[in-house]
């Protein structure tokens, strides 16, 4: 197996600085484009021929890991949240969950059960990735799919999912139980679908302040990671000798760089760091014994390249102080990207990460 990503997620040693992006597949690439004027997002998520195809189209840039292409939401419509795509809204969930009554209308399921399509896509995307590329499950944490379910959609502060967290404790605890199990079960089943790794995105972490993290939100993470502790998988080593690996966990948040202690400090190997804390910095606020992913800003990628060589260049410095890094952006590449950019990004970090 190709396996840099992996061997960085266990501090182990590499030849080159792995690389991959958030939001890789999708549309800054002429051939999702094309594919989305024949199907909606939800229609290719839910296609597992699609959902595999689209996972492999950025793969010939030259990353060292394939993410499924799915969405954080879909676990929500067979919980008893159905949602939609608005145009120009995001996702709009048709009944927010604000109160005892709704978290108790809400149901957990077996993901075989209602996202067999994903299961089905992460076993098609394994066989035709033959062990020579990795691929990484992800699930929502439990707070943003909390968030979401109480805001109805994307928010700018959380206010409903905050106010429920204090003005009714223990509503919140059943909610966060909820989304809790729902997270590990569906990242568990991933990776005995064929998965490699699992990344845990808590898109709206941000929101909170650090004591109502550790307090009201970590002890749920630490719940739905608890579900993949255990899980291992096949590889080789130098030799070509196979041997067994536990599977790494990646945690991360945007907006986080108060919390990245605690997001660690739930039980996960790597911890993912947005744009806006230098990777020295978050070594030290996790200890300086921990791997990291990120953090270029993914603004640069539509800078002048001496301006983007440069500051690649700086995230691979701050990146040496960690004991192993995953370069990645500090969030997902935009639509408007050119992809022969993230080429030559990628093979600088190979090159100046050697």
């Amino acid at each position: 197996m190709h396996d840099r990503f992996l061997r960085a997620c266990r501090r182990e040693p590499t030849d080159v600085t792995p690389v991959w992006f958030m939001r890789q597949a999708g549309r800054y690439m002429a051939e999702y484009r094309e594919l989305r004027k024949k199907y909606t997002l939800l229609e290719i998520c839910k296609t597992p021929e699609l959902a595999l195809e689209v996972t492999l189209q950025p793969l010939r840039l030259g990353m060292d890991a394939a993410i499924l292409f799915a969405d954080i939401l879909l676990p929500l419509e067979p919980m008893g949240a159905p949602f939609e795509f608005a145009k120009g809204e995001g996702p709009v969930i048709h009944e927010p969950v604000r109160d005892r009554a709704g978290i108790e209308r809400l149901r957990v399921f077996e993901p075989e059960e209602g996202l067999g399509y994903v299961l089905d896509a992460v076993r098609l995307i394994r066989k035709e990735l033959d062990g020579k590329t990795p691929l990484i499950g992800f699930a929502g944490a439990p707070f943003t799919l909390a968030a979401y379910l109480a805001e109805g959609g994307p928010s700018k502060d959380h206010l409903a999912a905050r106010t429920l967290m204090h003005a009714d404790p223990g509503a919140w605890r059943a909610l966060m139980d909820w989304t809790a199990e729902l997270t590990g079960r569906f990242l568990r089943t991933q990776v005995l679908a064929g998965a490699s790794a699992a990344q845990l995105f808590d898109s709206w972490a941000g929101a909170l302040s650090l004591a109502d993290y550790e307090t009201h939100v970590a002890p749920a993470s630490a719940k739905a990671l608890a579900h993949v502790h255990d899980l291992e998988y096949q590889t080789t080593d130098a030799a070509g000798a196979a041997v067994t690996r536990a599977v790494p966990v990646v945690h991360f948040g945007v907006g986080t760089g108060e919390l990245l202690g605690a997001m660690h400090g739930i039980g996960v190997d790597t911890v993912g760091v947005d744009y806006r804390v230098p990777l020295d910095v978050a070594s030290q606020r996790v200890g300086g014994d921990v791997p990291l992913q990120g953090n270029l800003d993914p603004a640069l990628l539509a800078a002048p390249w001496p301006v983007l060589e440069a500051a690649v260049r700086d995230v691979l410095a701050r990146g040496r102080v960690a004991p192993a890094h995953v370069f990645n952006l500090g969030h997902g590449v935009p639509p408007e990207t050119d992809p022969t950019v993230l080429t030559r990004v990628v093979e600088l970090v190979h090159e100046a990460g050697a």
